[in-house]
């Protein structure tokens, strides 16, 4: 049996956001990060990695500069800039008020009028 999830639409940015708040990561890290944190249950499709880091590199969330891996290969490094940082409390805000109402829900016992 697949214990994995689904990532439901728009939380990709906010899982990286909040990943690249411990510091600059590549790619790679930060797809092994996610899944290491939630236990396997989220893995990140590659190209969808990828073109979210780019989108956000784009809207000004992220910057990015190239590296060298500890396994001395070249990648491309990326950051919160001050806009990610304020982008990624605004929608963790936003989340949590949201995952307490749907689970509020979810909790219920019985129909209340």
């Amino acid at each position: 049996m697949d214990d994995g999830l689904p990532l439901l639409k728009g939380t990709l940015d906010l899982l990286i956001l909040k990943t690249l708040s411990w510091g600059p990561m590549h790619g790679y890290a930060i797809a092994t990060w996610l899944e290491d944190q939630s236990h396997g249950t989220l893995g990140v499709d590659d190209s969808a990695l990828y073109q979210a880091l780019q989108r956000m590199e784009g809207r000004g969330w992220l910057s990015a500069e190239w590296g060298t891996t500890e396994h001395n290969r070249r990648a491309r490094y990326y950051k919160l800039t001050t806009a990610g940082r304020r982008r990624l409390r605004d929608e963790s805000a936003v989340w949590m008020r949201y995952t307490k109402s749907v689970t509020t829900i979810l909790a219920l016992a019985s129909r209340t009028s």
